[in-house]
């Protein structure tokens, strides 16, 4: 891994490096239409907010406990550190090349073939695993706060399975109106990422900086052992395996893989505020790297600190009707009063990040409806004049995360697939651009940022882990699932690839007729590549006419 150099300007010279960009995005096909206000320290900000590496881990914990136990927590979630950082790697370098708010999607249009570059980035999911992105953080946000409620009455309000009818009701009005103030935020001002990135690293630290003895003070653990080696030990020797989900010993500490699978994600946040960012080739690649090992490297901490103050009663913790194993965790530790204070930092850290998931998502929007690839284009691509922001767009992703929230209604099975889709549908679009890097004829030109003969390697290993990772999600919690508890992620997948193709080969009305993919708004751009075409291919080209 290399980073080529290339001329900085002077730090007080920041018309220099404004120019910079803005030569560079023209480049790419498009004019500048935003501010560049953002620092590459406010951009890993933006990146490091969306993750919530203390929010994502409080609320995918519960599905790493019961699939193994502390062994799972500590060392399942190392591995998939692992090939986190791969993928961010694979991701940086792309970024770094083209930093465009289209991101995946104009990546796979340079990169891939003249034949088949459309229709690739018709398919490219991000769009719609964004919008789930933006709904799985606000309703966790929801279930966050029914767990301070159950807190509070001292669990007399907790919401059983008995209750799922009125708990789905209850969850959705909390969450409709948890989606009303972020959306507001974004569209009156000019969102800055200073105060999220401050807030959220000085907010997680406090999770890691205490003695782990004064937050596991009740559980029943071997005496002597206020040691974290001792328990990274005992987990390494699998002495603390415990499954309760009826899955096979091996197999359950796959499906722990769940949890950092779910917590860490958004490669490819940066990339789409980059057209907002100084010095955006350099930032943008060093924001998507260190964006994605930090919260990684922090929720594993967290997983060791967790997994050697819980105790041992596994089943009482993912079992209580609060619904939030870490809440728990806190009550047994701090009491009423304290679980509440500390669980507060984490609802705070999580109303932050749904704000910091729906910039990242509107700016993809207002990328696609500036190249007329979403209904009502003309009307999307607009920013407002005052905020600097696409208004419309806000409140269009705001709009589809609130129907997406009504499938909670159907049961916890299908607001499950919801949040698997936010995850499953963004690693099929990471691995298309990646893989049509090298796969289709083209001349890639890196950016500064650049792995160099490591590239190939690095892609490949990503590519066979996101795969692996979308198997993975399309299992059930427990072997033999009832039609409650099914994973219907492979049926809203599917439903959505099939609704995508149908679409765009409807005759006279599908895409296939209009779709164009990126269109410059400026001279005729510098693609990633420039594949040799030959005379029947000429027809597929469609970027440099469509100026």
């Amino acid at each position: 891994m290399t980073m080529r150099k290339e001329a900085a300007p002077p730090r007080e010279s920041v018309l220099e490096v404004k120019s910079g960009d803005v030569a560079r995005l023209e480049s790419l096909g498009y004019k500048q239409e935003f501010q560049r206000e953002f620092t590459p320290w406010e951009l890993f900000g933006v990146m490091f907010s969306a993750i919530g590496a203390v929010p994502s881990f409080a609320s995918v914990l519960i599905y790493a406990i019961p699939n193994g136990g502390p062994v799972a927590m500590v060392w399942g979630w190392a591995i998939c550190t692992i090939f986190i950082v791969l993928i961010g790697l694979a991701i940086a370098e792309l970024g770094s090349a083209a930093p465009t708010s289209g991101g995946l999607y104009y990546w796979t249009y340079s990169l891939s073939s003249p034949r088949w570059r459309c229709l690739l980035c018709w398919l490219d999911f991000n769009t719609i695993g964004l919008v789930a992105g933006v709904a799985a953080v606000e309703w966790g946000l929801a279930v966050q706060l029914n767990a301070a409620i159950s807190i509070g009455s001292d669990e007399r309000l907790a919401l059983s399975n008995a209750h799922i009818f009125y708990g789905t009701q209850h969850s959705y009005e909390i969450y409709r109106e948890d989606t009303v103030p972020p959306h507001r935020l974004e569209s009156l001002v000019s969102l800055k990422s200073r105060f999220m990135t401050d807030v959220s690293l000085r907010s997680s630290s406090r999770f890691l900086l205490p003695h782990p003895r004064s937050i596991g003070t009740r559980p029943a653990l071997p005496s002597g052992t206020f040691k974290i080696a001792r328990i990274l030990r005992m987990s390494a020797r699998g002495a603390n395996y415990l499954a309760v989900t009826g899955w096979s010993p091996g197999f359950a500490f796959i499906m722990s893989f769940l949890a950092p699978l779910w917590a860490v994600g958004g490669f490819d946040d940066p990339v789409h505020i980059s057209e907002e960012a100084s010095n955006a080739s350099t930032a943008v690649p060093w924001a998507i790297i260190m964006g994605t090992s930090a919260p990684a490297v922090i929720g594993w901490v967290l997983n060791v600190v967790v997994a050697f103050c819980m105790g041992t009663d596994l089943g009482d913790i993912v079992d209580s009707t609060i619904g939030q194993p870490l809440a728990v965790v806190f009550l047994n530790s701090f009491g009423k009063p304290g679980a509440l204070a500390m669980w507060s930092i984490i609802i705070t850290l999580q109303f932050m990040m749904g704000t910091s998931t729906l910039t990242v998502a509107s700016r993809q929007s207002f990328a696609f409806s500036r190249d007329g690839a979403l209904p009502f284009s003309s009307r999307l691509y607009r920013i407002n004049r005052r905020t600097q922001t696409p208004v419309n767009c806000v409140w269009l992703v705001a709009g589809l995360a609130g129907v997406l929230g009504l499938l909670s209604f159907a049961g916890s099975a299908a607001i499950g697939a919801v949040f698997t889709l936010a995850a499953a549908a963004p690693y099929v679009a990471y691995s298309i651009p990646i893989m049509a890097r090298f796969i289709f004829d083209n001349d890639f030109k890196p950016g500064p940022f650049t792995l160099g003969r490591f590239s190939f390697p690095v892609a490949a290993t990503a590519v066979a882990w996101m795969l692996f990772a979308v198997v993975v999600f399309l299992f059930p919690a427990n072997p033999n699932p009832t039609a409650s508890d099914m994973n219907y992620t492979v049926a809203v997948l599917g439903a959505v690839a099939l609704g995508s193709l149908l679409y765009y080969y409807c005759p006279v009305y599908g895409g296939v007729h209009w779709f164009k993919g990126p269109i410059a708004n400026v001279n005729p751009p510098v693609l990633l590549s420039s594949p040799e075409l030959d005379e029947k291919d000429v027809e597929y080209d469609t970027m440099t006419s469509a100026t």
